[in-house]
C-alpha cells in the first residue's frame, strides 16, 4: 500500500515537472515570436503604406516598393496550389484506399516520409535540372511553381493520409452494406469527412512554400525586378528574396523596407490562411 502511494506521488511529481517544462517552452516560444513581430512592426510600420505596395524596387529607399515581389509570390502560390492539392490528395486517396500493402507500396511510403524532411535547397537544385534545363521552361514562374510543388507535395500527402486514416472503418462498412461501390464510398463518405484535415495540412504546406527563398535562389529568380509577371513563362522574384536583398544593403533605410516587406508577407500569409480556415469551417458546419 505504501509503495503504491509512493509510486503515485512520483507520477504526480513527474507530471507536474513535464507540465512546467511544457508551459515554459510555450511561453518562451510566444515571447520570442512577440519580440520578432514587435521589432518588425516598429521598424517597418513607417514604410508600410500604399506607395510601398504599388512601387517597384529602387536604389533610392524613398522610392522603393515591393510590387514586383508581391505579384511574383502570388503567382507562385496560386500555381503551386493548383498543382499540389489535386496531386497530393489523389496520391493520398490511392495509397490509403486502393493500394495493396506490398513491398513496393511500403517503399513508396518510406520515400514519401523521407522526402518530407529533405532540405529545400535540394528541391531547388532538382527544379533547376528538371524544369529549367530538362523541360526547357527557363527561369520562369511555371518552373518556380513546379519546384515548390515538389517541395510541399510530401507534406500534403502525409497530412491527407492521416486525415483519411482517421475516418472510422464503420462508415465505410455501413456504406458497403447499403450497396455503395469502392469509389462511391471514397467520394461521398471518406473524402468529405477527411476534407477539413486535408485542408489543414495543405494550409501548413503552403505557408512553408510562401516563405521559402532557397529553391527560388537555386532556379535564379531575379533580385532586382521592375515588372510584374504577365504569364507563367515570365521571369519573376518573390518576397523572401526581395527582403533578403534589402537586408544585405548597407543603408539603414533598406532595413526598414525589409521589415515592411516582412509585414506584407505576413499579411498575405494570414489572408491566405483565413480564407482556407473559413472554407474548412464552412464545410464542417455543412457536414
Amino acid at each position: 500500500m505504501e509503495k503504491a502511494k509512493d509510486n503515485r506521488r512520483t507520477r504526480e511529481l513527474t507530471g507536474k515537472i513535464i507540465l512546467g517544462f511544457s508551459l515554459l517552452s510555450i511561453g518562451l516560444s510566444i515571447l520570442s515570436l512577440a519580440i520578432i513581430l514587435g521589432d518588425a512592426i516598429i521598424d517597418g510600420l513607417p514604410y508600410f503604406d500604399l506607395q510601398f505596395i504599388t512601387s517597384y524596387p529602387s536604389r533610392f529607399p524613398e522610392k522603393a516598393g515591393i510590387l514586383a515581389a508581391l505579384a511574383g509570390s502570388i503567382w507562385i502560390i496560386v500555381l503551386t496550389t493548383l498543382f499540389s492539392f489535386p496531386l497530393g490528395v489523389s496520391a493520398a486517396i490511392y495509397l490509403e484506399e486502393y493500394a495493396e500493402h506490398n513491398r513496393i507500396n511500403r517503399l513508396i511510403n518510406l520515400n514519401i516520409a523521407n522526402l518530407a524532411g529533405v532540405p529545400s535547397i535540394v528541391y531547388g537544385i532538382l527544379g533547376l535540372g528538371l524544369f529549367v534545363d530538362g523541360l526547357r521552361l527557363g527561369r520562369s514562374v511555371l518552373a518556380g511553381a513546379m519546384t515548390m510543388t515538389l517541395l510541399i507535395l510530401p507534406v500534403i500527402i502525409i497530412a491527407a493520409r492521416e486525415s483519411i486514416r482517421s475516418i472510422p472503418r464503420e462508415y465505410r462498412e455501413g456504406a458497403y452494406a447499403l450497396g455503395a461501390t469502392k469509389w462511391e464510398v471514397t467520394r461521398d463518405i471518406v473524402f468529405p469527412q477527411a476534407f477539413p484535415g486535408i485542408l489543414t495540412g495543405t494550409i501548413l504546406a503552403l505557408s512553408r512554400a510562401i516563405g521559402e527563398a532557397a529553391p527560388m535562389l537555386a532556379i535564379a529568380a531575379l533580385v532586382y525586378v521592375r515588372f510584374v509577371p504577365s504569364g507563367p513563362l515570365d521571369r519573376f522574384t518573390v518576397m523572401p528574396i526581395q527582403i533578403y536583398n534589402w537586408v544585405s544593403l548597407p543603408q539603414a533605410e533598406f532595413r526598414g523596407l525589409a521589415a515592411a516587406g516582412i509585414l506584407v508577407l505576413l499579411v498575405v500569409l494570414l489572408s491566405m490562411n483565413f480564407v482556407a480556415v473559413y472554407i474548412r469551417n464552412k464545410h464542417q458546419v455543412r457536414m
